[in-house]
């Protein structure tokens, strides 16, 4: 008896609803990437969309951008662009990131003074109200 080994080269395909199933997200979320530029997954004879695991992967980088607070067109712009051009981006994103950061620890150590306030009227406190006239753009008395 002759035995024969074939070898297929065959790529495992994932369809639109499995894929976008394992990632908690609808598939119009996918076809939308698409639609941007994020995603290019392959065609069935049909046109189906099918998707293989690179593609998953792409969709692990975007959501991670994602977290990071990166917007669509950046995402796109980060995952075409190489080197120097990548590394700018990145640079500005962290430095918008700071600013957020620096805006967010104003904020706690406005609302960790006001609680800790005495008085019954934040209104009525001379710190708060010196804070509001500096918001506002007025020096006041106490400031």
């Amino acid at each position: 008896m002759v035995s024969m080994r074939v070898q297929v080269d065959l790529k495992s395909t994932v369809a639109i609803g499995d894929l976008a199933a394992r990632f908690g997200l609808a598939t119009h979320v996918l076809r939308h990437w698409e639609d941007v530029g994020l995603l290019r997954p392959e065609r069935t004879s049909a046109g189906r969309r099918c998707y293989i695991e690179a593609d998953a992967d792409r969709i692990g980088a975007i959501l991670a951008a994602k977290d990071a607070g990166l917007g669509l067109a950046d995402i796109r712009q980060l995952l075409t662009a190489a080197g120097p051009a990548r590394r700018a981006a990145l640079r500005a994103h962290r430095e918008a990131v700071d600013a957020q950061i620096r805006a967010l620890e104003t904020a706690r150590e406005m609302l960790d003074y006001a609680a800790r306030c005495p008085a019954d009227d934040l209104a009525s406190c001379p710190h708060f109200r010196a804070l509001v006239s500096r918001r506002a753009g007025r020096r006041s008395a106490t400031g």
